[in-house]
């Protein structure tokens, strides 16, 4: 494979409302990302299209798009794996449109935020003023630890059918976000956080159709936190 063609679907909203796809001939080199693709692109093809991407490792979650129908970071997506002549990339889902690629992700954040997605004390002056650490067992880091891995990218929120049929919908990043801390031993806000999941916008409104978890880069498995969460509601 000599050559690799990149469809691209566009948006530019001051050129009107309405997307389109374009094709590019990228050269193919052994190693080649989908990113170092779109970067080729942009630096030689086509300087006004717009991507987002930053540490080209995996690690910040900024390169989130769909390939090929499926969300995947473009920096850990393989040009020679992906085995096609043609690649399709296009934004994610289930977040607004700004321009061609690049979507925005505040409405994810906000949710978040909603659901308190930090670890919550109550002694106050320990905080402000520390006089030992918050020890945990092994047993106890194990409980939450894979939900830590999240790189909060937004592929598993772009993968989820409630979120696209009922926008209201927490999602499945800001809840499993939600377990995560609910999980720490160290945290005291779980029973405020579980009122807040457990509400038509929240852990019921999961179909379990587990897309979430099937693209999350990292292994994280955020339709297994939701289920966790449920147990927690249901025994709280």
């Amino acid at each position: 494979m000599q050559k690799v063609v990149f469809r691209v679907k566009r948006y530019i909203p001051e050129r009107g409302p309405k997307s389109y796809y374009e094709e590019f001939e990228v050269p193919f080199r052994r190693g080649m990302t989908v990113l170092d693709g779109l970067i080729y692109i942009k630096e030689n093809l086509e300087n006004t299209l717009s991507i987002r991407y930053s540490c080209r490792m995996a690690i910040c979650g900024s390169c989130g798009m769909r390939i090929n129908g499926i969300e995947m970071l473009a920096c850990n997506t393989q040009v020679a794996e992906l085995g096609v002549p043609i690649i399709t990339v296009e934004p994610m889902r289930n977040f607004p449109l700004l321009k061609d690629l690049v979507v925005n992700m505040d409405e994810m954040f906000i949710k978040q935020r909603r659901l308190k997605t930090w670890l919550v004390r109550r002694d106050t002056e320990e905080q402000d003023n520390p006089t030992s650490q918050y020890l945990q067992s092994d047993e106890e880091l194990v409980r939450y630890l894979q939900f830590s891995y999240c790189i909060q990218c937004g592929l598993c929120y772009s993968a989820c059918p409630v979120v696209a049929t009922f926008p209201k919908f927490y999602g499945p990043q800001p809840l499993m976000k939600s377990y995560r801390y609910i999980a720490d031993s160290r945290d005291e806000g779980g029973r405020e956080r579980l009122g807040l999941v457990d509400t038509s916008e929240g852990v019921w409104r999961c179909h379990f159709a587990g897309s979430c978890s099937k693209v999350c880069p990292k292994g994280v498995d955020p339709a297994l936190a939701i289920q966790l969460l449920r147990r927690r509601v249901l025994t709280s």
